[in-house]
């Protein structure tokens, strides 16, 4: 998840960081930082290799279609409240994106995604038993890398895993007994996304050598930034007029994603004939007649839980800054807080 953040990163467009939303307030950090992307890059290639010629296909195929590679800019940055020249830290980077490219073949064949990173998915290409059994061979490229970090990285490793994988069978099963729809949605993103990019500015702290209190720090921020991340994907899907959110808008309310805004006005209880009409559309799941969709989405836009799931996002953007607290202030703080900023002004 978090494949469609947008924004500016100065220096680093040209690998591929332009739309992230990181302010780098420092030069000789952000040279650091595009120096580790660039070896993970060189590292990323030569760790998916096979021998067998279509594993060695289909695990490139993702890799070449390129990405934000946001995990390891995480990781990098990390480093920076430490020693960010330490030979782990590029090898962390290497584990956080290979774990992260595993999910993305395993995300398309439950989606049926026929497209991912501009490029024909996986699935799509070679099937979906070919496109899981090379997720799961990045999973294993992951864990022998994350073997040579130690213990430690392995059990952190392993155990993000089984929170992506608690988090994708409970979005899969949905909502049990009487669980509020909205904190099992907020769970899933924590269990899905936030997950992964903690353990990730986690590492980079690990690995770097932060004292352990600002390694906790880190990770916190990490979890509440990917949770903010998501949540404002969800309302660029609906409140944005051209394809910010890197989709066309209202494609959620299409397929019938019950994301925040949604939960928020089906739980609603307004009297208003507009909260109604709303709540009626909204209950009929997928919306693909063109009218009714058209009609959703405006009144989602004036909508009082649009207007919520505004407050949310950036409730979450303010618990993320003051995990911060206990970092030096210093220009990598800086740019963990400039992505607060970003996400606070980008829900409008």
């Amino acid at each position: 998840m978090v494949e469609g953040v947008g924004g500016t990163a100065g220096g680093m467009a040209g690998l591929g960081l332009d739309s992230i939303g990181l302010d780098f307030a420092d030069a000789q950090v952000e040279a650091s930082v595009a120096g580790v992307l660039a070896k993970v890059e060189t590292e990323l290639r030569a760790n998916i290799a096979s021998a067998d010629p279509m594993v060695d296909e289909a695990a490139r195929h993702l890799v070449h279609a390129g990405g934000k590679r946001f995990r390891p800019l995480l990781v990098a940055l990390g480093a920076q409240f430490g020693d960010p020249h330490a030979p782990q830290v590029v090898p962390a980077a290497v584990v956080m994106e290979l774990t992260h490219l595993a999910t993305l073949y395993h995300d398309d064949v439950m989606d049926e995604a026929p497209v991912r990173r501009g490029a024909v998915s996986a699935n799509s290409r070679w099937g979906n038993a070919v496109a899981i059994l090379v997720g799961d061979y990045l999973f294993a490229r992951a864990a022998d890398i994350a073997a040579d970090l130690g213990t430690e990285a392995v059990r952190l490793q392993a155990r993000t895993f089984a929170r992506l994988v608690h988090g994708q069978i409970a979005e899969t099963v949905g909502p049990r007994g009487d669980t509020d729809p909205v904190a099992h949605y907020l769970n899933v993103i924590a269990e899905k996304t936030g997950s992964l990019i903690a353990t990730s500015v986690r590492f980079g702290g690990m690995f770097g050598g932060a004292p352990a209190p600002q390694i906790e720090a880190l990770a916190g921020w990490g979890e509440t930034i990917g949770i903010a991340f998501q949540l404002s994907d969800d309302l660029l899907d609906i409140s944005s007029e051209s394809v910010q959110s890197g989709k066309t808008p209202g494609t959620d309310l299409r397929e019938g994603v019950p994301t925040l805004p949604v939960l928020y006005a089906l739980g609603a209880d307004d009297g208003d004939a507009a909260s109604v009409r709303l709540r009626e559309i909204l209950a009929l799941g997928s919306i693909t007649d063109d009218a009714l969709h058209a009609e959703a989405l405006g009144l989602l836009r004036e909508s009082p839980a649009l207007k919520r799931a505004r407050e949310t996002v950036r409730s979450y953007a303010e618990e993320a800054r003051a995990c911060l607290a206990p970092l030096p202030d210093s220009a990598p703080r800086q740019a963990l807080e400039s992505l607060c900023d970003f996400i606070a002004d980008r829900t409008g």
